[in-house]
């Protein structure tokens, strides 16, 4: 009798949406990545085993633990230079994930706030936000990235603003269509009827029935901001030295390809696992919030 009404119970918004998702095993997976290297990254300092920055002339070009000739003191070996890989990559992995989280705010705030006036208000306002956002779509993402970055002078700030400003596009589109669908719908009738404000019909009543592909597509962004910032990282015009960045350490290691490989190995399996992560959780994420998928 027990069961048979417990079974009856329905479910709770959360905890649907966990039913949902865990059936997506490899986002399981790609979730548990995160949360590991989310609490990695927090102890950085703890974990690590040497600083980042810290040089040992005596150790310059260590192989892995594993390879022959190489220190267990130095798990991933050591640079040029003598820096341990393993620290650098615990730095990095922080500076990288941690710059996604702030890439993402930015441009889904600003990207947001434009999709909503322009599907709310439409007219001469939409036609503005829209071809200023076509134009931004006409001219490749690295491109314009380099362009910014160069304009505003190269360093992780600056790049880490450039990519926020370049991912704005998907933000808009995605709030506007998700608007224009929602703002003639009978609740938001209901809501003028009952005197509601401009902004709060915006961001109280419309704005939480478009979250579900907003979240999604703040998860892909993740992946994608670290990507593009360990790209510019890689050219020159993103981190500078020495700072443990993913797509620096890269940059840093190109003439060393042939007699040191891990130097190149190791932090591109790094920037591969984590963006392989937060794509497998944007998919659960997908699987879980959209109603058809769930059917």
């Amino acid at each position: 009798m027990t069961d048979t009404t417990s079974m009856l119970v329905p479910r709770t918004p959360l905890q649907e949406f966990w039913f949902y998702f865990k059936q997506n095993r490899g986002a399981l997976v790609g979730l548990i990545f995160i949360l590991v290297v989310a609490f990695i990254g927090i102890f950085a300092p703890y974990i690590a085993p040497f600083d980042p920055a810290e040089q040992n002339r005596t150790a310059l070009l260590l192989p892995p633990a594993w390879y022959e000739g190489g220190n267990v003191a130095y798990l991933l070996g050591t640079d040029d230079i003598g820096r341990d890989i393993l620290s650098r990559i615990i730095y990095g992995t922080r500076i990288s994930v941690f710059a996604g989280f702030v890439i993402v705010l930015l441009s889904c705030l600003l990207g947001t706030s434009l999709g909503l006036l322009a599907g709310y208000y439409g007219g001469v306002l939409d036609t503005v936000i829209v071809r200023l956002i076509d134009i931004m779509l006409a001219i490749p993402n690295l491109l314009l990235t380099i362009v910014v970055v160069s304009i505003l002078e190269p360093s992780l700030v600056n790049a880490t603003l450039a990519i926020a400003v370049v991912s704005i596009p998907s933000y808009v589109r995605l709030t506007r269509a998700a608007v224009m669908n929602e703002k003639n719908r009978d609740y938001v009738t209901a809501s003028k009827a009952a005197g509601a404000s401009v902004l709060h019909l915006m961001f109280i009543v419309i704005l939480p029935n478009c979250l579900a592909p907003l979240i999604v597509q703040m998860t892909m962004g993740i992946s994608n901001a670290i990507l593009e910032l360990a790209t510019l990282g890689f050219l020159g015009i993103g981190a500078k030295p020495p700072t443990p960045e993913l797509g620096a350490m890269l940059s840093e290691a190109r003439s060393f390809m042939q007699a040191a490989n891990w130097l190149v190995t190791i932090p591109g399996l790094v920037i591969l696992s984590l963006v392989l992560a937060f794509n497998l959780m944007g998919d659960g994420l997908r699987d879980a919030l959209d109603p058809k998928l769930k059917q």
